[in-house]
C-alpha cells in the first residue's frame, strides 16, 4: 500500500474490503498489523483503513515530533487525501484516545467511534510496566525478553493454557520486519506520557461504543466505566476471556459488537 507524504512525516497505511470507511487506530507500540485478528472479520462490511502511527511500521522518519494529537491529525489527514468526507473510527488503547481527539478535530465526519480497552483516564501503573518493558528491552538479549514479560499484561489468563500460544507469538512478533524498535519505543511512551485530552467523553458528538476486557490489567475498568457513563446514550460492553489485547482474544465478538452497532446506527 502507498505512503502519504506529509509535512514532516512519510505515513504508511493499510486499506482493504468493502463498505463503509472504517479508521482502525492502533495502539502503543503496534501498527497496522496489530488489527491482523480482526481485520479478516471486518473487511467484507467494511473498508478498512490502518495507518502505522508515528514511530511505528513504515512510517518514517521514527523520530519525528510525536505526540496522540500528532497522530490524530495524521489519520485525519489520511481521511482527507482518500477522499472520505465521513467514516466511522475504531481505536484500541492509545488509538482509543487518539479516536476522541480526532473526534473532536471533525465532529461532523465522525459517525461512529469505537473505543477498545482504552479510557482517558491516569493509570500510573500502566506507564510503569512500560518503563520496565523498555528497560528489559534494552538489557543483553532482552528482544525477546521484553516480550515474554509483556504477554502476561496484555492477553487474557485462558492465552497461556497452552504453552505453545506464547512460542508462537514470540516467534511471529520477532520475525516481523517492521517492528518497532527500542528507541522508537521511547519515542512514543514519550508522547502517551505527555498526554493531556483535549476532549472530554461527555463532549463527544457522535454514536460511541465502548468494549472492556474483563482481564484488562491495563487500563482500571472502574475508572473507564465512569469516565464514558457521562457520555449519553454510551454502549459499554465488557467482553469474557479478554485482556488487554481484547481484538486479539475476543476478536469474534469485538467484530460482532462493531456490526450490531453499525447496523443499529444505520436503522435510524
Amino acid at each position: 500500500m502507498p505512503d502519504l507524504s506529509l509535512p514532516d512525516v512519510s505515513l504508511h497505511y493499510e486499506v482493504e474490503g468493502n463498505g463503509p470507511a472504517l479508521l482502525m487506530l492502533a495502539g502503543m507500540l503496534g501498527d497496522s498489523a496489530s488489527w491482523g485478528a480482526l481485520a479478516p472479520l471486518l473487511r467484507d462490511h467494511f473498508t478498512l483503513i490502518r495507518p502505522d502511527n508515528r514511530s511505528t511500521g513504515r512510517t518514517t522518519p521514527w523520530n519525528a515530533e510525536i505526540s496522540v494529537m500528532h497522530m490524530a491529525q495524521d489519520a485525519l489527514a489520511l481521511m482527507d487525501h482518500l477522499g472520505h468526507e465521513q467514516f466511522h473510527v475504531v481505536g484500541h488503547s492509545m488509538g482509543g484516545l487518539m479516536g476522541m481527539e480526532l473526534t473532536g478535530l471533525a465532529p461532523e465526519r465522525v459517525r461512529m467511534l469505537g473505543i477498545v480497552a482504552s479510557a482517558p483516564v491516569r493509570a500510573p501503573r500502566t506507564m510503569a510496566v512500560f518503563d520496565a518493558l523498555l528497560a528489559v528491552r534494552r538489557a543483553p538479549e532482552g528482544e525477546a525478553l521484553w516480550l515474554r514479560a509483556l504477554y502476561p499484561w496484555i492477553f487474557a489468563p485462558t492465552f497461556f493454557a497452552q504453552a505453545e500460544n506464547v512460542e508462537d507469538a514470540l516467534a511471529a512478533a520477532l520475525a516481523y520486519p517492521h517492528a518497532q524498535s527500542a528507541d522508537a519505543m521511547a519515542h512514543q511512551l514519550d508522547a502517551l506520557r505527555s498526554f493531556r485530552p483535549t476532549v472530554r467523553p461527555a463532549d463527544l458528538p457522535c454514536p460511541i461504543l465502548v468494549l472492556h476486557g474483563a482481564d484488562d490489567i491495563l487500563i482500571p475498568r472502574a475508572a473507564a466505566e465512569a469516565a464514558f457513563a457521562k457520555i449519553p446514550d454510551v454502549a459499554q460492553f465488557t467482553l469474557p476471556d479478554a485482556g488487554h489485547s481484547i481484538h486479539w482474544d475476543a476478536a469474534e465478538a469485538v467484530a460482532a459488537h462493531l456490526g450490531k452497532f453499525h447496523a443499529t446506527l444505520s436503522e435510524t
